[in-house]
């Protein structure tokens, strides 16, 4: 994974509560096994009709909402089943960082361990940011290592982050990564316990 430092791009409005893991990436498309390849069903019963056209009336299709890559959402984003499958989507898709007033605990977790940025913040700050994002062109600023997001029309705020989080985003580490730094110490372990 790429580290992540800071993200400037446009941010978009998905108002809507409680959207679960099954709308982000419906189960008929879990069959792959690879990380990638997931953004084209990102919200497919949303994005497309019936017939497999675009929905026009989608957040996401509209033409001004194109190229975003943070995404504002409302209360319990990501909530349903554990799926992984949902961040791995989003982040196919080109969302780098998902703003909401709360997140389901296994998605929240599942975001920062596949290195999407999840930020949790109060609900007056969440509305006003859907309602600028709902007025393109709109763009935030959103800097890990400050712990701030900020547009330019004077908006600023700090957002919390756990310490062990923040640092394996920035370096772009999994949890596999962090481990393979003990490699060391394992294999040290290991030669002690072949003479027992």
């Amino acid at each position: 994974m790429s580290g992540f430092h800071v993200v400037t791009g446009k941010a978009v409005a998905l108002d809507r509560a409680n959207v679960d893991t099954d709308q982000i990436i419906p189960k008929q498309f879990l069959k792959r096994i690879e990380k990638t390849g997931f953004g084209q069903f990102l919200f497919y019963d949303w994005r497309f009709t019936k017939e497999g056209e675009p929905n026009p009336e989608f957040e996401l299709n509209q033409l001004e909402n194109q190229g975003a890559s943070i995404l504002i959402a409302n209360e319990n984003f990501g909530c349903g089943s554990s799926r992984e499958h949902a961040p791995w989507a989003l982040l196919d898709y080109g969302f780098q960082a998902v703003i909401a007033p709360s997140f389901a605990d296994i998605f929240h977790q599942n975001c920062l361990k596949n290195g999407m940025l999840p930020i949790e913040l109060k609900a007056d700050e969440v509305k006003y940011l859907l309602a600028q994002a709902k007025n393109q062109p709109y763009e935030l600023n959103v800097d890990l290592e400050q712990e701030t997001i900020s547009d330019d029309k004077g908006f600023s705020t700090t957002f919390p982050i756990n310490k062990y989080w923040k640092r394996m985003l920035m370096n772009g580490w999994d949890e596999i990564e962090i481990t393979l730094q003990l490699d060391d110490k394992i294999a040290e372990f290991e030669k002690s316990t072949e003479a027992v």
